[in-house]
């Protein structure tokens, strides 16, 4: 069955001009994208995002203005029969927020946070197209 997959993520920016990307893997399969992943039945957008970051960063953000949704298709790289729209909205860290401690889980299941300076920062990075995308624009707005 072909379906829609939604997904939310956040634009992270701290004080010091980084942007939060992570470092995943799943069943052997690395990955480097913005923080979040998919929407749930029931959920906003907002809601889905503060869930996902929740999950994946292990604090409370607030979300901020939407950044970008995709335009085109976007086919899944996990799912040949889902097509991914995706929501990318700015969040501010907040002073209390931190990504010390973080560890590999395993070495085929992992989820890393990790501060990239943005004149630094290079879209190709990222492993997902509609993520460059957002990272091209992401410089030419920062």
């Amino acid at each position: 069955m072909k379906r829609f997959n939604l997904r939310v993520y956040a634009l992270i920016v701290n004080d010091a001009n980084q942007i939060l990307l992570m470092d995943e893997c799943r069943s052997g399969y690395a990955f480097t994208k913005f923080p979040g992943g998919g929407l749930e039945f029931g959920e906003g957008l907002k809601d889905g995002l503060r869930r996902e970051l929740k999950e994946e960063l292990f604090h409370d953000f607030e979300i901020g203005e939407l950044f970008y949704v995709n335009d085109f298709f976007q086919q899944s790289a996990f799912n040949p029969n889902d097509q991914l729209i995706s929501f990318y909205f700015r969040v501010q860290p907040g002073a209390d927020f931190g990504i010390a401690g973080f560890q590999k889980q395993s070495a085929d299941n992992y989820e890393l946070p990790k501060w990239v300076a943005l004149s630094q920062f290079d879209a190709a990075c990222l492993t997902f197209p509609v993520d460059r995308k957002v990272g091209e624009k992401l410089i030419v707005n920062y």
